[in-house]
């Protein structure tokens, strides 16, 4: 019995290795921002976020960040630099 956990815990840890495994279809997460929390919600390859800088730009510090953590695992929307100049 102990065997077949310890294999389950090994095939875990390669898959946490894998990232290009997993892709988000959507959700929402909270980010604690230095002023305020924020929220960012993904869906259909449409990333958002609650700061009123992503209203005007599309983009935010936020959102890039996010980005980066989840890079490879969520598309970014055309037109969207994973890293703007």
């Amino acid at each position: 019995m102990y065997s077949s956990v310890i294999s389950k815990i090994e095939k875990a840890k390669r898959y946490a290795e894998e990232k290009e495994r997993v892709t988000f279809d959507s959700f929402v997460a909270e980010f604690k921002g230095e002023n305020d929390d924020h929220k960012l919600e993904y869906s259909k390859g449409n990333l958002a976020c609650s700061c009123l800088f992503f209203v005007g730009h599309d983009f935010c510090s936020h959102s890039l960040a996010l980005q980066r953590i989840l890079e490879g695992m969520i598309p970014v929307p055309a037109g969207h630099a994973l890293h703007p100049q």
